[in-house]
């Protein structure tokens, strides 16, 4: 079985287990739990595994697997301020492309780009937020990409960074908010496209009773370098998860299905993506 597969199959699992749980008894910070897990900047230390599926990538309509491990650290570092680290390091499966080359005035090859199994860049964002709590919750800080792939494929090959900020408002069963960031290059393999990337994802939540929630947290990008018709990549969709418990462990689980309305004409992107997401939690 190809690895890509192999990713995905373990995420299924681990979601079909999780979601077959028996529900435990009814825990009074069921509701707090699940505010904290969608709450990019809570103090609560949490590890998700989030697996996102791409599927009719490419010119040959083929999978894309990124499962990304995304370890979550607050520390409180003066009274009224914490530190909120948020880590994200990706396991990819790229598979080969078969893409347009042109080798002379009006000529044009298909020309075929080896896939690769292994790690893309590290993605580091630490968000100074407020300690106390308030109705509107807010961090910002840096964010910064280390060229750790494996693979030229499976990364830029630069170092960039930029800042970040999140906004989110948590009223009654709602969470509601924004993240955004804007990264530059400004060291790396000289022979590589230059950085200037945007991401900016919404995220709409509800919660229901016994932990089940609904959720919308599509991620739209815009790469600065590319032309207008490649430039932005913009999803619509959403999902269902619950907060539940697996004996004394705390856990998050969802699945979210997003449709590309908007995608690059010219560079390899997928029609859709399918989202599994098993988060630990470890509240204080």
């Amino acid at each position: 079985m190809p690895e890509g597969k192999i990713v995905r199959t373990a995420a299924v699992a681990a979601l079909a287990a999780a979601l077959c749980v028996a529900p435990a008894a009814a825990q009074k910070s069921t509701e707090e739990l699940a505010k904290a897990a969608q709450n990019p900047v809570a103090d609560m230390i949490s590890l998700p595994f989030q697996n996102n599926t791409n599927f009719d990538y490419g010119p040959d309509d083929d999978v894309q697997n990124v499962l990304n491990i995304q370890p979550v650290w607050p520390f409180r570092i003066a009274p009224d301020w914490n530190l909120i680290t948020r880590t994200i390091l990706p396991v990819i499966y790229q598979p080969d492309l078969t893409l347009p080359l042109k080798v002379a005035p009006g000529v044009v090859e298909d020309v075929t780009v080896d896939g690769a199994f292994g790690l893309g860049d590290l993605n580091e964002t630490l968000f100074f937020s407020p300690a106390k709590p308030s109705k509107v919750i807010w961090g910002a800080g840096p964010t910064f990409t280390l060229p750790t792939a494996t693979d030229d494929v499976l990364g830029s090959g630069k170092w960039s960074a930029g800042p970040a900020f999140v906004v989110l408002t948590m009223p009654g069963r709602w969470v509601l908010g924004a993240l955004v960031n804007n990264q530059w290059s400004f060291a790396g393999d000289s022979d590589r496209a230059d950085v200037n990337a945007m991401l900016l994802q919404y995220f709409v939540n509800y919660n229901f009773e016994k932990g089940w929630y609904v959720t919308s947290a599509p991620i739209n990008t815009a790469n600065w370098e590319a032309s207008s018709d490649d430039r932005w990549t913009i999803p619509i969709g959403g999902g269902v998860g619950r907060i539940f418990r697996a004996g004394k462990q705390p856990m998050n689980a969802q699945v979210s299905a997003y449709y590309n309305v908007v995608k690059p004409d010219t560079i390899p992107a997928a029609d859709w993506q399918l989202r599994i997401q098993v988060q630990l939690l470890f509240p204080k």
